[in-house]
């Protein structure tokens, strides 16, 4: 019997890459987003419309029995300090951490139907390494990383639950930060491994997580050239 995900964000991004990346390994896919015909369209995918922010999630057009599911949302929103608002730090939270409460209690009956379930979950370099501007984000996605140990916890040994922590990523969302030939080389002249992550990088790692590690659980895993473990000096 094949496999069958959810991913939660697959119209673009690291989201499609993953999408692609389980289709290719023969599984099932059903999606949601607020734009589903984005997405890639591949054989074994359904796609559903749904905005995480504003309607229920869609229990009902889930599959009986899911394998995995990930939440892919996020944003980059980078402001002093002093010029981010609370508005700012509840949008972020909305987004990164109460989104993916919302899909996880959603999915949750499907994914305990499977003999052995994984959740994929995203954070951020800039969580474990302190960077700038980064203030709203990180403190976000920190709480996604603390309930990814919590819930890895609570939900083994039926439900694995990891996490990405990627550094900048070559995506649509990323391209005022990439969007000339001087910002790529200074984005990868940052890293040690002089380069930027491209969504296939994540993708791969995020289908590992999802499939193929029956023993990691509870792991926030950096995928982001070296930017958070390693110092060239």
């Amino acid at each position: 019997m094949s496999k069958h995900y959810l991913i939660v964000g697959a119209s673009s991004g690291i989201g499609a890459a993953l999408l692609e990346t389980l289709v290719a390994q023969g599984a099932a896919v059903t999606h949601l987003s607020r734009a589903p015909e984005r997405a890639p369209d591949l054989p074994g995918t359904t796609g559903v419309r749904w905005d995480l922010q504003a309607e229920p999630f869609p229990a009902d057009a889930l599959p009986d029995r899911l394998d995995g599911m990930a939440y892919c949302p996020g944003g980059i929103r980078l402001k002093p300090f002093e010029r981010l608002k609370e508005q700012d730090f509840n949008a972020e939270w909305e987004l990164n951490l109460l989104g993916a409460v919302r899909s996880l209690k959603g999915a949750l009956p499907a994914l305990k139907r499977s003999e052995a379930a994984s959740v994929l979950l995203f954070s951020t370099v800039a969580v474990q390494t302190g960077m700038p501007f980064h203030a709203a984000v990180a403190a976000a996605k920190g709480a996604v990383e603390g309930l990814t140990r919590s819930l890895a916890a609570e939900l083994a040994p039926r439900i694995r639950v990891n996490a990405i922590a990627p550094t900048l990523t070559d995506t649509p969302l990323a391209e005022r930060l990439l969007g000339s030939d001087d910002k790529r080389r200074a984005a990868a002249e940052r890293h040690p491994l002089k380069r930027v992550n491209d969504a296939q990088d994540v993708a791969r790692t995020g289908a590992w997580l999802l499939a193929d590690a029956p023993s990691v659980t509870g792991q926030v895993i950096a995928v982001d050239a070296g930017l958070s473990g390693v110092r060239l000096f």
